[in-house]
């Protein structure tokens, strides 16, 4: 995948500081990471528990579903995405 460079004052429109807008998709970016972990603890946890004759076709299908999770974009590309198309919701609890 290329590198691309973020066009860091056109998002900081957004927020009008460039700190803030960093900070903002860096917090969504755990989130993001945070969801796909418990995501993939929840069906790999399918697994747990059976007896060790089908050892080998539960590897290969274990196997099958880390690969899947290994593809999804990054989660801090999937949180740049996120701010240039403007659908990240974030709160200033002072201005509230």
């Amino acid at each position: 995948m290329p590198i691309r460079t973020l066009d860091i004052e056109k998002l900081k429109e957004v927020t009008g500081n460039k700190y803030e807008l960093l900070v903002i998709m860096a917090k969504r970016a755990r989130q993001l990471a945070a969801q796909e972990k418990l995501e993939l603890d929840e069906k790999l946890q399918y697994f747990e528990g059976f007896d060790d004759d089908d050892e080998f076709s539960f590897n290969e299908e274990q196997e099958q579903i880390s690969k899947a999770f290994e593809k999804l974009p990054h989660a801090v590309q999937r949180s740049v995405s996120e701010m240039e198309e403007d659908t990240i919701y974030y709160r200033r609890p002072e201005t509230e």
